[in-house]
């Protein structure tokens, strides 16, 4: 590959320090750096050791003096309270500042921690920045986890403050936070000193005195915190993510290094511009969130989008094209069971005929693997790029994609783009070895991480080490299977734990289901490695099918397990499709295969906690049955949190 894009990514490999030290002039430090990258204590690399800044500062208070403070910041988009709030820079750094100052007044003070568990509401913003504004730590726990689950990330933290909401609101219903927040204060070993809840209309939550302080009221007394200068190494904010046991797994972010990364990306990866209007449609509990409704956006002097609905049923699939259209929203993120879901209702898009468009330049889309159909159906509608690509909430953005502000490159269907400047990916098998272009294996990354990615884990870096370094010595294992093909292209196929075993032969259940997807009936899938024992494993696929399908679903089946041999051969062993209503996912769209798997092998499980409706592992179960699977346990007591 040539051009432009390749000439910068060889750039960042050959000269790292000189690129980021580049990408870093987008940034004001109040101290220069006495090195870009510290390698005195591998594999703990830091960027820019010896540098200060502020990250609120630079989100925020540098666009009023540059003059940006009558531009919005943040358009609160709320379907599910028929509302809309713009909110200034200039506003936000108002509203940021006292509650800083109500932090501070409580004695948060650089260092200290405080969990943030709130809805999607721009006050949830407001204390993130209010955090970074003085140099605490913030913890965002999603809003609405069980009381038990936020408990362990309290222990875990150890925070001197929660802050949070009287309620969120999920679609039709008002879920009240403050009880779940006091039963797990309950659980927990560690007492934070106080909690600050924001009240909403819907919800007047109890307050204990001499604990609790109302939101308003205490920003209405506070004086307002100036900026704290912090250093470039220092944490900005810990994200407890998926783990396989149920001890939390607190990812580590820098200021320095993500400041510089996500300011870069904004303009090398997504196109866009400063002043324009930029939506990721995640939740501020999610890594997307962090990095694309706060950081990223702000750093780069956009408008952000924080959107307080479903992409479908608030009030119908059209919503996000009203948004769009409203807002003039120039890039849309979102992840692909959005669309999946969109597609479902909607599948000719009629609804699209309602908006007008013509602001939208791009669609990314990232969270799960991207089927082509869907990234066709949404091309077809749309009429731009859209651009699958890949991260993890460990590597803070994306590790693979198709960098629009330095060169659109061809899009490759079923590929998450090229590797991102910085990324220097290889894909090994479990000898370690670099397997030739095409054959699947491990993708792993070559240390030292770029500025942006995990440092460590909160309180845990042997376990760091052991997760995420130690299989392939030299690399951070991403724990993805896939393939790079002759063109450097990312093919990202699974999770390595979803690689089958067929007989022998190792086969991608990703592969196997961008097949199924392609079928015009089908508007979401997935496949599961199933005990065998003669072959060892063999697949089997859960289709969801569109609404206004007619046709019998034996007919539908049959032809997906033949389009399954036509395209990838008889050694796929696919012989088995079920047709149910829904897939179980996490609330951020990623699709429980590991939990249905161990269904389907009678393995006890545990309830995800992420899980976005429980009843549906009932209904997996009961269609399991169906095809004659005799399933011999339930789910465990203990909660496991799903990945991502």
């Amino acid at each position: 590959m040539t051009g432009r894009y390749q000439q910068i990514y060889q750039r960042s490999l050959d000269d790292p320090e000189g690129f980021w030290a580049e990408a870093a002039a987008g940034i004001d430090w109040d101290q220069r750096w006495d090195r870009v990258l510290d390698r005195s204590n591998p594999p703990f690399y830091r960027w820019f050791a010896g540098a200060r800044l502020n990250t609120c500062y630079n989100a925020v208070d540098r666009h009023v003096r540059d003059g940006r403070g009558d531009q919005v910041a943040i358009i609160h988009d709320s379907p599910v309270t028929a509302s809309i709030t713009r909110i200034t820079y200039r506003e936000l750094q108002d509203r940021v500042a006292r509650f800083a100052g109500v932090l501070r007044a409580l004695g948060v003070a650089k260092g200290d921690r405080v969990i943030i568990y709130m809805p999607m509401i721009p006050e949830a913003m407001v204390a993130m920045l209010g955090c970074a504004r003085i140099g605490a730590i913030h913890s965002v726990v999603f809003g609405g986890f069980a009381p038990h689950e936020l408990a362990t990330r309290i222990n875990d933290a150890k925070p001197r403050v929660i802050v949070s909401a009287s309620c969120g609101i999920e679609g039709s219903k008002v879920l009240k936070y403050k009880p779940m927040l006091d039963a797990a204060i309950a659980q927990s070993e560690h007492k934070p000193a106080h909690t600050v809840i924001f009240q909403r209309p819907q919800v007047t939550a109890e307050l204990i005195p001499g604990r609790d302080l109302d939101w308003a009221q205490a920003s209405a007394d506070a004086v307002p915190a100036d900026v704290v200068s912090v250093a470039a190494t220092d944490p900005l904010y810990i994200l407890y993510t998926s783990g396989t046991t149920g001890q939390p797994k607190g990812v580590i972010r820098d200021n320095g290094g993500h400041a510089v990364a996500l300011k870069w990306t904004m303009d090398a990866l997504y196109d866009v511009r400063p002043g324009e209007v930029f939506w990721a449609a995640s939740d501020l509990g999610w890594v997307v969130g962090h990095s694309y409704i706060v950081y990223a956006p702000l750093l780069h002097g956009c408008t952000t989008v924080v959107f307080e609905g479903k992409p479908v049923g608030t009030p119908d699939a059209g919503t996000f094209w009203r948004v769009i259209d409203q807002h003039k929203v120039s890039v849309l993120f979102t992840a692909p069971t959005a669309f999946r879901a969109i597609k479902r209702e909607d599948p000719r898009a009629e609804l699209l005929k309602n908006y007008d468009l013509s602001s939208l330049r791009a669609l990314f889309l990232a969270g799960e693997r991207s089927d082509p159909d869907t990234l066709h159906w949404a091309e077809t509608h749309l009429k731009l790029p859209v651009i699958d690509h890949w991260w993890q909430t460990e590597t803070g953005w994306g590790i693979a994609g198709n960098p629009m502000g330095i060169e659109l490159l061809p899009i490759k269907y079923g590929s998450a783009g090229v590797a991102m400047p910085g990324w220097d990916l290889k894909v090994l098998d479990v000898a370690l070895a670099e397997v030739k272009p095409g054959d699947i294996g491990a993708i792993v990354c070559r240390l030292p991480l770029p500025p942006g990615a995990l440092l460590s884990l909160w309180q845990a870096d042997q376990r760091f080490v052991t997760a995420c370094l130690t299989d392939y010595p030299g690399y951070y294992q991403t724990g993805d299977a896939g393939f790079i093909d002759e063109d450097g292209y990312v093919h990202v196929m699974a999770r390595t734990d979803d690689i089958i075993n067929v007989a022998g032969h190792r086969l991608s259940t990703g592969g196997m289901e961008e097949v199924l997807a392609s079928h015009p009936d089908v508007a979401e899938c997935a496949v599961i490695g199933v005990h065998d024992d003669l072959k060892g494993q063999v697949p089997l696929g859960f289709v969801v099918l569109k609404n206004g399908v007619d046709r019998p679903d034996a007919e539908i089946v049959g032809e997906l397990v033949q389009r399954i041999r036509d395209q990838i051969g008889a050694v796929a062993s696919f012989k088995q499709a079920l047709v149910v209503e829904r897939l179980p996912k996490t609330r951020s769209g990623k699709i429980l295969r590991g939990t249905m798997q161990k269904i389907a092998d009678s393995e006890t499980y545990k309830l995800p906690a992420t899980i976005d409706d429980p009843a549906i592992l009932a209904e997996i179960e009961a269609a399991l049955r169906t095809v004659g699977l005799a399933l011999k346990t339930g789910a465990g007591e203990e909660p496991e949190r799903a990945r991502g």
